[in-house]
């Protein structure tokens, strides 16, 4: 049988990226912004992307003067990956194993922004980052996402399905991930011409729970205070600092909107910042961007589902 193409731009580093997005933005991004009042709206005026880079600049400071300050690195990698500076993130990450090579969240931070900033393929480098999450925590769902997406890129369509499937079987109904799992056990199946069907029909997800919250849990992310001490942010700016990376990705959609992952990624944001009104808008763009492509469209609807967005 022939190989799958998993280079740069098939659908299957799509998908990858689409839960590298949900993971780290939807379940860490908004994790800062979750922490303070969820019922007060951002700064009125959002910070310019040169002051989100003043502030970034602010925090580089910090660890210049704290080398050592391995949630400093972390929160640096955070930043930087949300700001889509990916090798650069990848290298604070890099930092923060280093200091503390004990911490399944940097290990599994890292192999991310590798991934992503090297196109969707799960790298050597970015594998065994992966391996050493698991090693010191065997349910760190994005480790173990990449890991299966590893084996699929090496031909392993079965050792994929599995790792997939036993993700999804540990993983709540509500979690972030679970829409953006199920399509990529559907695409390797379409491929490798494998019937998933039954599969996916006898399997027993975990308990429901707040699939949010288990997504920050298990993918930590700075702490408001954490934000402010490091890099003397006042609390409006890290509202806004937020408010204008998810106000960005808006645009970006706009100017080029054949981005399912990003939309989903959109889409959660905002149900996250508490406006259910652009949420649902979100979607509405969503769908008319890619009317006439129905496994896109399935895929916002379960999506769109998860996160009770109408």
């Amino acid at each position: 049988m022939e190989k799958p193409a998993t280079a740069k731009g098939t659908n299957l580093s799509l998908w990858a990226l689409g839960v590298a997005a949900l993971l780290a933005a939807g379940a860490v991004g908004v994790k800062v912004w979750q922490s303070q009042s969820p019922s007060k709206p951002a700064a009125e005026a959002p910070v310019t992307a040169e002051e989100v880079g003043v502030l970034i600049t602010q925090l580089e400071a910090h660890l210049k003067k704290n080398p050592d300050d391995v949630e400093g690195w972390m929160r640096l990698g955070w930043s930087l990956y949300g700001t889509e500076k990916y090798a650069e993130s990848a290298l604070a990450y890099r930092k923060a194993t280093q200091l503390a090579p004990d911490k399944a969240e940097g290990w599994s931070a890292l192999g991310e922004a590798l991934v992503v900033s090297g196109d969707g393929r799960v790298t050597p480098d970015a594998l065994s980052a992966f391996a050493k999450a698991l090693a010191i925590d065997p349910t760190d769902a994005r480790a173990r996402y990449f890991a299966a997406l590893a084996k699929e890129e090496a031909g392993d369509h079965v050792g994929a399905l599995d790792g997939f499937f036993a993700l999804l079987q540990d993983s709540p109904p509500d979690a972030p991930w679970v829409a953006n799992v199920r399509a990529t056990i559907a695409e390797i199946g379409k491929t490798a011409k494998i019937d998933v069907a039954p599969r996916l029909a006898a399997l027993r997800p975990a308990e429901p729970g707040k699939g949010a919250d288990r997504a920050a849990a298990a993918i930590p992310g700075p702490s408001t205070g954490q934000m402010r001490d490091a890099a003397a942010m006042p609390k409006g700016q890290q509202d806004a600092m937020v408010q204008s990376m998810v106000d960005g990705l808006e645009a970006k959609l706009k100017a080029n909107p054949k981005q399912l992952d990003r939309w989903i990624m959109l889409i959660r944001s905002r149900v996250q910042l508490g406006e259910t009104v652009k949420a649902a808008q979100a979607l509405a763009n969503a769908r008319t961007a890619f009317a006439g492509d129905p496994a896109s469209l399935t895929q916002l609807s379960e999506a769109a589902d998860l996160l009770g967005v109408q």
